[in-house]
């Protein structure tokens, strides 16, 4: 069986990583790289260990998160969906089997907000690994004269914490934001569709969502 570390180790995908941020660079979005896919990977298959799912499914979903980005090499624009479809058949390549790389597939082609929505476990828990990436380190811009409201969000949340409670049924996502930098209203003004997503993911598993900033719960 096609395992995370068989994919991380395919020079195909490395490729795809290393274009992918390359031209994201060139446009002055937030790090979609290593950092990012590594820990959207462990936190979607985190979500659902801890909700008891077997233990091929957490693996596949750890490789979606690992790859859900790779479309960003081919244009930003609908980049879940040339992600998905370059995910899959590198996947095919490796000999992973029909019913896997569908799942992934589908998972990765529905995990951005403009186009995509839950529809299976390993998208919802995808969706709630990704739109939970939210932290100062994902900033690529050094100049803080010529932040974005998307670079000034991000740099302003020092912590961010994705928790996840089998008893309470439950996912939390805690942020701390230095509201020197950034009032929290700048956040929803971003981040709305995100959480509104993560909200119906979390619904799909059959939990609930929360999100608390600067130890106030807002959702």
């Amino acid at each position: 069986m096609i395992t995370l570390e068989d994919v991380i180790k395919n020079d195909e995908v490395e490729a795809l990583i290393r274009g992918a941020q390359k031209q994201l660079n060139s446009l002055g979005y937030t790090e979609h790289s290593h950092r990012h896919i590594s820990i959207v990977s462990k936190r979607a298959g985190e979500i659902l260990e801890t909700l008891g799912y077997p233990e091929r499914t957490i693996e596949l979903a750890k490789i979606a998160g690992y790859l859900h980005d790779i479309g960003n090499c081919v244009n930003r624009t609908d980049h879940a969906h040339s992600g998905a479809i370059l995910a899959y058949n590198i996947l095919k390549d490796m000999g992973m089997p029909v019913e896997e790389r569908t799942e992934i597939m589908m998972a990765i082609g529905n995990h951005d907000e403009q186009t995509g929505t839950a529809i299976s476990d390993i998208s919802a828990a995808l969706i709630l690994a990704d739109k939970s990436d939210v932290h100062r380190d994902r900033v690529s811009n050094t100049n803080l004269s010529t932040f974005d409201i998307h670079d000034r969000v991000n740099y302003a949340v020092t912590d961010a914490n994705l928790t996840i409670s089998s008893k309470e049924r439950k996912v939390v996502l805690k942020l701390t934001i230095d509201t020197q930098l950034c009032p929290v209203l700048d956040y929803f003004e971003i981040f709305m569709d995100r959480t509104m997503m993560s909200k119906y993911a979390a619904k799909f598993l059959k939990i609930w969502f929360e999100l608390v900033i600067n130890n106030t719960k807002l959702l």
